[in-house]
């Protein structure tokens, strides 16, 4: 058997990158595959380069994928049809209570729905470096260098982001709780039971669903329960699951089919924000458990 040549090696060593940068442009692209694609791009760009030139391949790799996935939230940003109200976060929908282990991988790669919307209404500078710092360990040095900015400049983008993070209200972390409050509901639901729907609904709610027609956006607790008293008699079988790791609900029809995925984003005991699917196109596009009991 014959030993690696160099194009071998450096193949061998960006797979050892691959799972981190995958990481790292999901968090600044909310999308597997927009950042599959970035990571690809960056492989293109590592394979027209001469290795030997590169010090460190780890920050070589991580400053194009950084520059990949920049130009790619400014392109989003330039096409206003592109907004975060017509583009929908990647949601992992997996079964609650019976986690395989293939599950548990995936979780482990998702980002929190509540983090997603968070990190979307950044600039894009604002969310390279946050999530590049904060959530990566990338030193300021390096990121001002990925944005062509001063370090010092890196570091007040960073804070910036910080605390546009930290003043956005945050889901409680007491899985349980979460899973009591979506449980309550999804009970006041079937048995269309008006008081129940508010009693977990917080006051200023956001309903926000992706139809087959375009986002359909409810405010307020009391227009969200009244429409969902009245989708009492829709023949559809519901069942909790869990929507990015945390609880959510699906609902499937007499036939097994999907028609509809509910995350649900809980804060001090309540519901504070909802995003449903019901585009059936969408729905396809998702790997959905099955609704067979």
């Amino acid at each position: 058997m014959t030993g690696s040549g160099p194009e071998e090696a450096v193949a061998e060593a960006f797979e050892e990158q691959r799972g981190r940068l995958v990481a790292v442009a999901y968090r600044m692209l909310g999308s597997r595959a927009d950042a599959e694609d970035a990571v690809q791009e960056a492989w293109l760009r590592l394979a027209r380069q001469d290795a030997a030139t590169i010090d460190s391949l780890a920050g070589w790799l991580t400053t194009v994928v950084g520059r990949v996935c920049i130009d790619v939230l400014r392109s989003r940003t330039a096409r206003p049809e592109a907004s975060y109200d017509d583009r929908l976060p990647e949601l992992i929908v997996t079964q609650d209570g019976g986690a395989t282990p293939e599950d548990d991988a995936l979780l482990a790669e998702s980002v929190g729905l509540a983090m997603l919307v968070v990190l979307d209404t950044l600039r894009p500078a604002e969310r390279l470096a946050f999530v590049l710092h904060d959530m990566f360990a990338v030193p300021f040095e390096e990121i001002g260098q990925i944005i062509g900015r001063s370090t010092d400049a890196a570091k007040m983008l960073a804070s910036r982001a910080r605390r546009k993070v930290q003043d956005t209200p945050r889901p409680t972390d007491e899985r349980q709780q979460q899973r009591a409050v979506v449980h309550a509901f999804l009970s006041a639901a079937r048995s269309g039971d008006f008081e129940g729907l508010l009693r977990v609904l917080d006051p200023d709610v956001t309903w926000r669903t992706h139809t087959e027609r375009g986002m359909v956006v409810r405010l307020g607790a009391t227009e969200v329960a009244a429409r969902i008293q009245h989708a009492v008699h829709v023949k559809a079988t519901a069942r909790p699951v869990l929507v990015n790791g945390a609880p959510g609900i699906m609902a499937w029809d007499a036939n097994g089919k999907p028609v509809g995925v509910m995350a649900c984003t809980v804060v001090d005991g309540r519901i504070v924000e909802i995003l449903s699917v019901t585009d059936p196109e969408r729905l396809a596009s998702m790997d959905l458990p099955g609704g067979a009991d």
